[in-house]
């Protein structure tokens, strides 16, 4: 499974690498985030490839959502798609976008890729393994090693969003003693964390699942968590929620090791 998922995103950040921002015809959704070409040409590849290898196997992916595409996934496993994680990061020539691909089961992400094709780096997650590879010239994934998330020290080191820090997340960092923050776009954040990098991500703002399951799948593998405000573990595949639409991720933080 991996090496599938691995080479879709490969495959997936190659075509949003030929369109240039520029000529990516931005456009802007009903939830007024933007989308562009090279978001349709990324979750065409992944979409196909994913029919392919896994027939039968749901998938949620974030355009065809946006279009009422909507899978059957009660009782089923299934694929959480973000063809291009950070679009505002991609249309502003940054590098911090992904690609990202997780495989759910019983509201867990138990595997998945996290692919930077400007970075020609990518994380993965795959039987309770977490690692970092890069991707050669020829698409090849080469340099692959295992990651960890790093033992808390006496103090922490934060990372947010570059888009969506707020008035929450700086009291969260206050009320912890945090002084050191990483700014950084898209899944990254959680990569970040998985790596030994940085200790906390705290986000007080909404997500969709397709933006953090991948990550939050590596994560997990490399031995953090990540967790409601009030301390319940972050779910995945909720549908017909109260206070928000299918597939909506309430405030979560996400820790790295706990010792």
């Amino acid at each position: 499974m991996l090496d599938v998922l691995e080479r879709t995103a490969v495959e997936a950040g190659r075509a949003i690498l030929s369109v240039k921002p520029s000529c990516a015809g931005t456009m802007i959704k009903s939830d007024q985030s933007p989308v562009t070409i090279a978001d349709h040409m990324a979750e065409d590849i992944i979409l196909n490839a994913l029919l392919r290898a896994f027939p039968g196997v749901p998938v949620v992916a974030e355009e065809a959502m946006a279009d009422g595409r909507v899978p059957q996934i009660e009782g089923h496993a299934f694929f959480l798609v973000d063809p291009l994680d950070g679009t505002k990061e991609y249309i502003n020539q940054s590098a911090d976008y992904t690609v990202n691909i997780a495989l759910i089961e019983n509201g867990i992400p138990v595997a998945g890729v996290v692919y930077a094709p400007a970075r020609h780096t990518g994380y993965a997650a795959y039987k309770g393994r977490a690692s970092k590879f890069m991707v050669a010239a020829d698409d090849g994934v080469c340099d692959r090693g295992d990651i960890r998330c790093r033992a808390k020290g006496g103090s922490l080191t934060a990372v947010a969003s570059r888009s969506h820090s707020n008035a929450q997340t700086e009291e969260f960092l206050r009320v912890n003693s945090i002084t050191s923050c990483l700014s950084v776009g898209s899944s990254l954040k959680f990569c970040l964390l998985a790596e030994g990098i940085a200790d906390v991500y705290p986000r007080y703002g909404r997500t969709m699942e397709w933006d953090t399951a991948a990550g939050d799948a590596v994560l997990r593998a490399a031995g953090g968590r990540t967790s409601l405000v009030d301390g319940a573990p972050l779910t995945y595949g909720k549908r017909r929620q109260a206070s928000d639409c299918d597939f909506a991720n309430p405030h979560f933080i996400a820790w790295g090791a706990d010792r």
